[in-house]
């Protein structure tokens, strides 16, 4: 089989999956050590959503949880919304896009917290949507002392998106994170305080956050916009701006119509100024 690039992007989960393969035996032949692990993750699967079930369940299990249990519910979830394991490989495929130091599909499934947290709250997403809400509750809990990564169930979050690092990344109830979009590591997405209703941030297509920004109630990040590091976010920012700041202020403009792609981290470089 001629060998795939992992950036090049992939058409199909039978093609992706043949990828994967591929990787993880290479891995297996290269790396005595985790010959057993690559093969109880991979090579002795048939399909991804069969890996991917298995990976997961095993992060979250613990003495009162079997991993058993927990992949019997993965693997009905994947059964009856397929979207869920679409949702996955395009994840996949971004990070790989978008991460300089991710040379194979194989390293983020298996060792990318961010990734896996990211599906485990498809499922409690799933879960809460499905009248389940204790037990999406609990798989929210266990995500987060699994991963650092604590996501509400109720969150909505599109696919092509990226927890870059992902450690102490919160996410509200209320939450709504549309397609294509990266996030780093320390990002609240959260209330101002505890009022009731609809009360967190809508991130749309295309953003980047960059690492230990906090964005605050229910305002708007819009369309290919960059928020710099740190940043303190209390008000609505606009399209294809880039701001900073405690509290943040627009600076200019991401030199790109898609930040969360190309994920230029300081602001004061290739930034486009604003014309008024």
């Amino acid at each position: 089989m001629e060998k795939i690039m992992p950036n090049s992007r992939v058409h199909s989960s039978d093609e992706f999956w043949k990828i994967l393969q591929q990787e993880a035996k290479e891995v297996a032949e290269k790396e005595p050590m985790l010959t057993s692990y690559i093969h109880a993750c991979l090579i002795n699967h048939h399909t991804f959503e069969s890996s991917l079930s298995f990976i997961l369940s095993n992060k979250l299990s613990d003495d009162v949880m079997p991993a058993l249990v927990l992949r019997e519910i993965f693997e009905a979830a994947y059964s009856l919304n397929p979207v869920m394991v679409d949702s996955a490989i395009i994840d996949i495929q971004a990070a790989v896009s978008r991460d300089p130091a991710v040379t194979s599909f194989l390293t983020v499934l298996i060792h990318f917290k961010g990734f896996q947290a990211l599906q485990i709250h498809r499922l409690a997403n799933y879960l809460w949507h499905n009248g389940r809400n204790d037990l999406s509750l609990f798989i929210q809990s266990r995500n987060s002392m699994a991963s650092g990564v604590d996501i509400h169930p109720a969150a909505t979050i599109g696919k092509g998106v990226m927890l870059d690092h992902a450690t102490g990344i919160v996410i509200g109830e209320t939450t709504v994170i549309e397609d294509n979009v990266s996030i780093l590591q320390n990002v609240t997405l959260g209330g101002t305080g505890n009022e009731k209703g609809d009360r967190h941030p809508k991130i749309r297509q295309g953003v980047m956050i960059g690492s230990g920004a906090k964005i605050l109630g229910n305002i708007e990040i819009g369309e290919g916009s960059k928020v710099g590091a740190g940043s303190v976010v209390l008000s609505n920012v606009p399209p294809c701006v880039t701001v900073v700041g405690v509290p943040a202020k627009i600076v200019g403009k991401p030199d790109c119509n898609m930040p969360c792609d190309s994920m230029k981290q300081n602001v004061l470089e290739d930034e486009r100024p604003l014309i008024f």
